[in-house]
């Protein structure tokens, strides 16, 4: 089985160096065409340069069938002034295309380093996703109405304090409220009907003195990299992975060290997964960031001990998460993530066992438009109701847009499609599905 797994990454990662070996011929082919243009000479047309009237040129064009106007230097994938460019230029698909977003509206505002702020999401998928946040098909609905308070800390002069409180309501509240501790306790009872609800997923403060600083509090999880906040994330839906064996929220204290060039360090305590202010188990929470290269930056986050100690629950086990950021070119995004998680009961029986690799590969083309994908191989034991030690293998590929009109909005439709041959997450043809969804991220 490791074989197979280490079969797969060598494959997948070799997939990618493609991927990145065709964008530079895209910039190859691009030069190679323009040259052809500014080329243009007597040589073809008879007698002077292209644009000259003795040439014999009254009807000469560039070669490649555009002719460059508008002070716009030629291009043979594009036509000049009336492309559709946001801003009268080139199509939105051409990387010389630049688009004015206009300025922010801003509702709060910050004021040195106090801010405050939030965004609306608003969306709609055609098919519920069990096993992720989008399980309400087939209406619009309010995903996240988001506010937060922020003092951030500046230790460049020394000691400083801050902190920060963030507020959601929405379809997507009940999936990061405490629900470790089956309780009701802190937000956990704060539900308005099945599918909407109130939460409190951060609240905490803030210390640090130059390289170093310690969050103590309710606070989102350094593991993974998708998150919660639709504002920090390039698809509408979400990874199986990520919602099935990644902690969202901790209790606890988080310190972070800064000191050196190109590693930061996190070490702390926190009281299990998913809980507010009461003691949910015993866990380390951790991991380190390391700059490779000015193109890369790899990231290692590790939760281990008790994840819940509780009446309904007792998990105890390891997860880590490995992430690879990667600049391809200076628009191009490569990230490669991989999760493990192995967890018992109190009889040392296994409760999950699920590994998982997402791969994503964005492409902006300018402030204003972005394409991406995303490949997910999700293989669980002991989770989404399949017995443990009945391994199942979930596949997703996602390709989506992320189109900006203004500074404060973000468009984001998307076609997704599932395959899952053990039929164990209901999809809508048993073993596989296609999901359109589309949402729209309104800050402020």
């Amino acid at each position: 089985m490791k074989r197979k797994y280490l079969a797969l990454v060598a494959m997948l990662c070799c997939g990618t160096g493609f991927a990145a070996e065709g964008n530079r011929a895209y910039y190859q082919t691009d030069a190679q065409q323009y040259e052809s243009v500014s080329q243009v000479s007597c040589q073809q047309c008879g007698e002077s340069s292209y644009g000259d009237v003795s040439c014999g040129c009254e009807v000469a064009e560039p070669s490649c069938g555009f002719e460059p106007t508008c002070g716009l230097e030629p291009s043979c994938g594009f036509d000049s002034c009336d492309s559709g460019c946001i801003d009268g230029g080139h199509s939105i698909f051409d990387r010389n295309c630049e688009c004015d977003l206009g300025d922010p509206l801003v509702l709060f505002g910050e004021c040195g380093n106090f801010s405050m702020g939030g965004w609306a999401s608003v969306g709609y998928h055609s098919e519920a996703l069990a096993g992720t946040f989008n399980t309400r098909p087939d209406e619009v609905q309010l995903h996240q109405a988001w506010l937060y308070a922020e003092k951030a800390i500046d230790t460049s002069n020394g000691f400083d304090l801050g902190g920060r409180i963030d507020y959601i309501y929405g379809t997507d509240s009940q999936d990061t409220q405490s629900f470790g501790i089956d309780n009701d306790h802190w937000d956990n009872g704060w539900d308005n009907g099945p599918d909407y609800g109130n939460a409190i997923p951060q609240l905490y403060a803030e210390a640090g003195y130059g390289d170093f600083s310690i969050k103590a509090g309710h606070f989102y999880t350094i593991i993974g990299w998708e998150v919660v906040q639709a504002t920090g994330n390039f698809f509408y839906s979400h990874a199986y992975t990520m919602y099935n064996s990644e902690p969202f929220t901790h209790t606890g204290a988080l310190a972070t060290y800064s000191g050196l060039e190109k590693v930061d360090f996190y070490g702390g305590y926190v009281m299990g997964w998913d809980s507010g202010f009461e003691d949910n188990g015993d866990s380390f929470l951790g991991g380190a960031s390391l700059t490779v290269c000015d193109e890369m930056v790899l990231t290692y986050a590790v939760v281990g001990g008790v994840f819940a100690n509780n009446q309904d629950a007792f998990e105890k086990g390891y997860m880590h998460s490995i992430v690879a950021d990667v600049s391809l070119t200076d628009n191009l995004q490569y990230v490669f993530q991989s999760d493990l998680l192995s967890s018992e009961d109190r009889a040392g029986n296994d409760v999950r066992e699920t590994f998982g690799i997402n791969q994503y590969l964005i492409r902006s083309f300018n402030d204003c438009f972005a394409v991406g994908a995303r490949f997910e191989w999700y293989q669980t034991g002991g989770t989404l109701g399949v017995p443990v030690g009945d391994n199942s293998d979930i596949y997703a590929f996602t390709l989506g847009v992320n189109y900006r009109p203004h500074a404060n909005v973000t468009i984001r439709p998307e076609m997704r499609w599932d395959w899952d041959e053990d039929e164990m997450i209901g999809l809508k043809d048993g073993d596989s599905q296609s999901t359109f969804g589309i949402d729209s991220v309104f800050t402020f």
